[in-house]
């Protein structure tokens, strides 16, 4: 799934295909290795995900210009792809995207400026798109709980006995905070009701869990040639995402044994924990969630006004939230 995708939702495609020339644009960076990496990151296929759903969510209402709407909808682009350059560093990933990552080319310390970098961009582009303060606090309050979600996740390295409502913390702010800002931030600028605004935060942090949800059963039953990462990359920097979480339980002195090796993990190890995964059923259990959220988050769609801009919705999340890659 790439940005093809936007070609089936004519409602926002026009925006999202103006807007990479914008993100180019915005970035301006005087360390030309650098600057040359991130707008190769920025080109290399990113799905667009966030800036979709809050041009959607903007097409419910009228209330923001079009330079407000594109300055917004960067933001959100520019911050999800600060916070991938860090994820790179903390991960000691080699590739993103199929592009080798700047950490790998230029060092952890340059990698972790050049995502700071990206956050100054951010929020220059959240006060392009607006002057209302309590628009801005809704950022600084998203990004301070994305930040604490990475800290969890951290904290919960390599614990075997980590619990289903641990990880639910964690990956709301993670993953499902930035969701939830994309579809607030949409429905607010374009001064829609109070209602929806509120639906929208909710719908967000619902996809935003079932996507990363889906992400962790993918890490353990996805075809790396389709989601472009390899497989397991997470329980070999010691994240343990909700299949083996889910999966510990049925058989807790077998994962141990294996487990305890940590970062000596062989790659036959980490063959077996996949295989033990899957036996035990953690992979099944994490759809069976994965399930539930979408469900959720499609109900809560239907709440919104009929239309146009909900039936879309309604198409890409379902499309989303069942996806191979």
């Amino acid at each position: 799934m790439d940005r093809q995708l936007w070609q089936q939702f004519p409602i926002v495609a026009p925006q999202l295909t103006a807007l990479q020339g914008y993100l180019l644009d915005a970035i301006q960076l005087d360390n030309p290795p650098i600057h040359h990496k991130i707008l190769a990151l920025l080109e290399s296929g990113g799905k667009f995900l966030r800036p979709g759903y809050f041009y959607l969510f903007a097409s419910l209402g009228t209330g923001a210009t079009p330079g407000q709407l594109q300055a917004g909808a960067a933001a959100l682009e520019i911050l999800h792809v600060g916070t991938l350059i860090h994820d790179d560093v903390i991960d000691d990933s080699s590739t993103r995207r199929g592009v080798r990552t700047i950490q790998m080319k230029y060092g952890q310390r340059n990698a972790i400026y050049a995502g700071d970098f990206m956050f100054t961009v951010y929020f220059n582009q959240v006060l392009k798109s607006t002057s209302d303060l309590k628009l801005v606090q809704i950022h600084i309050d998203a990004m301070h709980r994305i930040l604490q979600g990475e800290l969890a996740q951290m904290a919960l390295n390599y614990q075997e006995k980590t619990t289903l409502a641990e990880y639910l913390r964690e990956v709301a702010g993670k993953t499902a905070e930035l969701f939830s800002l994309s579809c607030f931030q949409g429905a607010a600028l374009a001064k829609t009701s109070p209602e929806v605004q509120q639906l929208a935060k909710k719908i967000g942090e619902a996809i935003g869990i079932a996507y990363q949800i889906l992400d962790d059963i993918l890490d353990y039953a996805g075809d790396p040639a389709k989601t472009r990462k390899p497989v397991l990359e997470d329980l070999r920097s010691g994240v343990y995402s909700l299949p083996l979480i889910l999966a510990i339980p049925e058989a807790p002195k077998d994962f141990h044994r294996l487990l305890k090796k940590k970062h000596d993990l062989t790659a036959a190890d980490i063959t077996t924990i996949q295989e033990m995964v899957l036996a035990h059923h953690g992979v099944a259990a994490s759809h069976q969630l994965a399930k539930e959220k979408t469900e959720e988050a499609l109900s809560l769609i239907d709440r919104l006004p009929a239309g146009d801009p909900q039936t879309a919705l309604r198409q890409l999340t379902t499309k989303l939230l069942n996806r191979d890659h």
